[in-house]
């Protein structure tokens, strides 16, 4: 009764059944678990992973710090995403046009995108850049998102339930979004320079 209230609440906050549409949710499931899981697992290996101390063999593979980071990383994301549609939703009188749901969608793909560049310098104090031209792996599936989201964009239709961005919303929705990745630069940035400091 609870969820079935929220769901009525958060509707008629932005008066949007689904901001998502099924074979939106199965794109953006494709770029999480399959594109990002190659373009990670083709990473060359890190010869600094020797100087990690040894961990118990019982001990979880997430630990407090990337749990915290997942949990951080996934309340900034959906307070986002949310206030974009609120704001979609208020600037327009009959609620949320397909142009707006289309940019919404696009939003939500650029910041899990960014994120993959967080994702390859996670646990280190290194730069999400360093080697990344040797990183011909993740570089080929960071050309497959953003072709792809571009192909789903323009010619998905009814069927993704999406409209083509102008050259201007493409270049704003990927400036935008890249702050996760600068964010992500900076907080590196300082964990380096505590680093140098011990």
């Amino acid at each position: 009764m609870a969820k079935i209230n929220l769901k009525r609440g958060l509707t008629d906050i932005v008066r949007t059944e689904m901001p998502l549409t099924v074979t939106q949710i199965l794109w953006v499931n494709l770029i999480m678990d399959t594109f990002a899981a190659l373009a990670l697992a083709s990473l060359p290996p890190s010869h600094e992973v020797m100087k990690d101390k040894p961990r118990k063999a019982s001990d979880f593979i997430i630990n407090k710090s990337i749990g915290f980071g997942i949990l951080f990383c996934g309340i900034v994301f959906f307070l986002v995403m949310f206030a974009l549609l609120v704001y979609c939703e208020r600037r327009g009188k009959g609620g949320v046009d397909v142009h707006e749901l289309t940019m919404f969608f696009t939003t939500f793909v650029m910041i899990q995108f960014w994120n993959l560049f967080n994702a390859k310098a996670l646990m280190s104090h290194h730069t999400a850049f360093r080697h990344f031209l040797k990183d011909k792996g993740m570089i080929l599936v960071l050309v497959l998102v953003l072709v792809g989201q571009w192909i789903i964009v323009t010619f998905g239709g009814e069927m993704f339930r999406t409209t083509p961005l102008s050259l201007h919303e493409w270049l704003l929705i990927i400036g935008s979004t890249s702050v996760v990745l600068w964010a992500g630069e900076l907080w590196r940035t300082f964990k380096r320079m505590i680093a140098k400091r011990r």
